[in-house]
């Protein structure tokens, strides 16, 4: 298993599949709308906080059912990636910032959320606190973690999850093939039997 989704002592640093879906639910019942959909952007993404932080109206692709991130860490290349998102998570993002009424102004090259990353962190640290959830998985990078594993489970296209997640190298996007996932799980219990 990978060094780099483990702590020194072997803790998790990644969002299982349960603790996603109970952090996405958790998310779903908070009370501010622009709280709400900070963390559904990172959940449903696989994001970096400072890349959510800098989408405008613009980058939100309702046509195309996507959003249109700036890919950070590329060594002063600027570079866009799409990312298919949820119809909800679209929809809800139209209905708390307005969107389709913003594109239509000078606003619409304002980031979607004012808050920088402390104050952006606060917002989620309340939200994992809702779901029940600690440890140094339940953070903005386990959000990230927690996405690349499950798309890596789901898709089986690694080449799909490093471009989703703005990886320059395949290599970096294979650390999360060495998860445990559940048709491993399946084989090894079979094995028990």
């Amino acid at each position: 298993m990978s060094n780099d989704l483990f702590t020194f002592d072997g803790q998790r640093k990644y969002l299982s599949s349960q603790e996603l879906d109970l952090f996405i639910a958790a998310a779903n019942t908070h009370e501010r709308p622009e709280v709400r959909t900070l963390c559904l952007v990172l959940a449903h993404t696989g994001c970096r906080l400072s890349e959510a932080l800098a989408l405008t109206p613009e980058s939100i692709d309702l046509s195309q059912g996507a959003i249109v991130f700036q890919t950070l860490k590329q060594r002063g290349i600027v570079r866009f990636r799409s990312v298919p998102t949820p119809k909800t998570t679209l929809n809800d993002l139209e209905l708390a910032h307005r969107l389709r009424q913003i594109k239509k102004t000078k606003a619409k090259t304002k980031p979607l959320w004012s808050w920088g990353r402390t104050q952006a962190w606060k917002h989620i640290k309340v939200v994992f606190e809702m779901a029940g959830l600690s440890g140094v998985q339940a953070s903005p990078k386990g959000l990230r973690h927690g996405f690349a594993v499950r798309a890596i489970e789901k898709t089986r296209n690694p080449r799909l999850v490093q471009r989703w997640l703005g990886h320059r190298s395949l290599e970096t996007t294979t650390i999360y093939m060495d998860i445990i996932g559940a048709e491993e799980r399946q084989a090894a219990d079979s094995m028990w039997v």
